[in-house]
């Protein structure tokens, strides 16, 4: 059960990572504004990586309840406020200088703000988890593993429509995008 739920938190946590494609468009401002948003997305990127490596440690090992509980509540805190902060870099950055920027910027800033309050939600669950019923326990992870997938949805449709607005290859020339991306862990 844990393994799968970790399985489905990754999946998630890691489309933050990578935003398809590579290259240089050459436009200095499009490469100067997606230099002040990846530049602010970094530590960001980070936190995320750090917290679900966190959730498989412990969905993985022979964690106790409470042990997995702490850990995941603690993770969602996290994802929730990198989110919300890569929300706010785009915003802080301006709007982006491409066909239909605001459109584009709003629409990005909205699908993160979407995923930062799905994390938050998550996080209550978590926390309102009995971990001392370990049935119930188990089953609160499930009904927490399937909300996975509508968390991640306002962050995928952020990204999408980054790419969709022509910002993809200048955020991806970036060092402050460039994450390495974690493998799939196993379903079993």
């Amino acid at each position: 059960m844990n393994k799968k739920f970790a399985a489905a938190l990754s999946g998630g946590a890691v489309l933050m990572l990578v935003l398809s494609g590579c290259g240089d468009d050459g436009a200095n401002k499009t490469d100067e504004w997606a230099k002040k948003v990846c530049d602010k997305w970094q530590p960001e990127l980070k936190k995320i990586e750090g917290a679900n490596t966190d959730i498989k440690r412990v969905a993985t090992e022979s964690s106790k309840p409470e042990d997995v509980q702490k850990t995941d509540a603690g993770a969602f805190q996290t994802m929730s406020e990198s989110y919300k902060a890569m929300g706010g870099a785009l915003t802080g950055a301006g709007v982006p200088p491409v066909k239909d920027g605001d459109a584009t910027q709003k629409a990005a800033v909205k699908g993160f703000e979407d995923t930062s309050k799905g994390y938050a939600d998550l996080k209550t669950k978590m926390d309102a988890l009995d971990p001392k019923d370990q049935g119930k326990f188990a089953e609160g992870l499930k009904g927490i593993a399937s909300g996975l997938d509508q968390t991640t949805q306002g962050g995928k449709a952020a990204l999408e429509k980054l790419k969709s607005g022509g910002l993809d290859k200048a955020m991806n020339a970036q060092k402050g995008c460039q994450v390495a991306a974690a493998p799939e862990p196993s379903k079993s």
